[in-house]
């Protein structure tokens, strides 16, 4: 296998339609709500749709602060890179072994549900062994893999099939909710107050939830790289995507609050999908949203992979991991070593997932470990975007709002339900969570002391960044707009 360091990522594989299916792909739409709806039911009741409301509001943020960071530093490291060169190295290198973190226990989290429901499908019976459900999600997980190793565009083409048939599965069980009959309760607009929290700990807890559904849109920074026109497509992308997959999370918690009663919510587990579309239609409906189900969590192992490999990619190219992390393959033009040692890494929690317990306690605990990695390179990222642009934030009141004020809102968000969840999560949960970011500390000063480059970057600065693109911009006005890579507003 022939590789060479001096070869980077595939330019321009992506355009603007592919990323933003890949931004929905990568928040999971079906995964996301069959995994984590019983979990947020059992965390705030019935303030599951105030849960998701509270947290998009403050995720649109970060998902501002991506896209104008993007747009000054494209980089498959993302907010690893923008962290770094804003606020300071060892707080960028925490912020891509979250994610690397998050990323790898994910592998285990998302593909049981895949093994589980697929066993569900075509042997009933063996759908509760968790070793067996185990063993079917790690062949899933593999199959994904050979996709990702095979190239961006097998990848994008792949992604395009299974979110096509997911989406058509879910906006056609929203329409049949919203026209059913059953009710187990009332439609009440409270479910989007604050009333059904337990105190500030319980909105802590339920907001890092939240979270859980959102993450994976930033897989759209990590492949700028390999997207057309980047500095715009990816923040675009996001902003999209987080838009359509929150209105899909709010249709389908409305419809679980009103249409099953709470018991069924709660012993359904991360089956709730299924027993919501026996409820819709009969024989029938459950089995085509466990369909969807197994598809969502497909697709995004898929992104996934993509966006945990382009981070290593990255941190393997700044020699702040294994050089050998950024080798390209000649042929496919991805990061082979990357992605066998996200393989490798990956199977032996698969080993661990089979010998522990449910499935159902699994992902309860793994949800809430990623979600503490999630809020915290988040946070970190929205922090970044004020310092980046802080030079250009006063020049217009859209720029403050945008680029200040919204981000470090977000931020500040993600950062408090980080530090507010601790006391309300098990054991088990902080122990990934933070252990896993701990774990972080290692490498980081390993290859410091190797006199990685990275641990003295050049500073990152919008004004300059900005100015510089300008005077390297076309100077004719028809040129100028269709180059807009200069603009300081997003």
């Amino acid at each position: 296998m022939r590789t060479t360091t001096s070869r980077g990522l595939q330019p321009n594989v992506l355009g603007t339609f592919d990323t933003i299916v890949m931004a929905v792909a990568g928040s999971a739409p079906a995964y996301s709500l069959a995994a984590t709806t019983a979990v947020l039911f059992g965390a705030v009741g019935f303030a599951g749709p105030a849960a998701l409301l509270y947290c998009a509001i403050p995720m649109f943020g970060i998902v501002l602060a991506y896209a104008r960071l993007g747009r000054i530093d494209v980089n498959a490291g993302a907010g690893y890179s923008w962290v770094g060169r804003t606020l300071h190295p060892f707080l960028g290198f925490l912020s891509g072994w979250a994610l690397v973190f998050a990323a790898t226990v994910f592998m285990v989290a998302g593909s049981l549900p895949a093994g589980s429901l697929t066993l569900a499908l075509v042997a009933p019976g063996l759908a509760s062994s968790t070793p067996l459900a185990t063993a079917v999600g790690a062949c899933w997980f593999l199959l994904m893999l050979g996709v990702v190793l095979g190239g961006t565009r097998l990848t994008v083409r792949a992604q395009l099939l299974m979110s096509g048939i997911e989406m058509a599965i879910l906006l056609a069980f929203v329409l049949a909710a919203v026209a059913h009959r059953g009710r187990a309760v009332a439609f009440d607009w409270s479910w989007f107050g604050l009333g059904h929290f337990h105190g500030p700990e319980g909105f802590a807890a339920g907001a890092l939830i939240a979270a859980f559904y959102y993450w994976g849109w930033d897989v759209t920074s990590n492949l700028s790289e390999e997207t057309r026109n980047s500095r715009r497509t990816a923040g675009l992308a996001a902003l999209v995507g987080v838009g359509f997959v929150f209105l899909l999370f709010v249709a389908f918690t409305v419809a679980v609050n009103v249409l099953l009663p709470a018991d069924r919510i709660l012993d359904a587990g991360p089956n709730v999908l299924a027993v919501l579309g026996e409820e819709i239609w009969p024989g029938v409906g459950g089995k085509l949203l466990v369909v969807a189900v197994i598809l969502s969590t497909v697709a995004t192992l898929e992104t996934t992979l993509l966006q945990v490999t382009r981070s290593l990619f990255a941190m393997g190219r700044d020699r702040t991991l294994p050089a050998a992390l950024g080798l390209v393959h000649r042929r496919w033009n991805t990061p082979w070593v990357a992605i066998a040692a996200v393989g490798a890494a990956a199977l032996v929690l698969f080993a661990a997932a089979a010998a522990a317990g449910s499935v159902q306690r699994i992902l309860r605990d793994a949800v809430s470990a990623i979600g503490l990695q999630i809020a915290f390179y988040y946070g970190l990222a929205g922090i970044a975007a004020a310092v980046a642009y802080k030079s250009l934030l006063l020049r217009s009141v859209k720029n403050l709002l945008l680029g200040g004020v919204w981000p470090l809102l977000g931020s500040a968000f993600m950062l408090w339900a980080f530090v507010e969840s601790l006391g309300e999560l098990s054991t088990t949960a902080l122990t990934i969570g933070l252990g896993g970011l701990a774990a972080g500390l290692v490498p980081m000063a390993v290859y410091r002391r190797r006199g990685s480059d990275y641990y003295r970057p050049a500073r990152l600065d919008a004004g300059r960044a900005l100015a510089a693109a300008g005077e390297a911009a076309p100077t004719s006005p028809g040129a100028r707009l269709r180059d807009k890579s200069y603009a300081t507003d997003f």
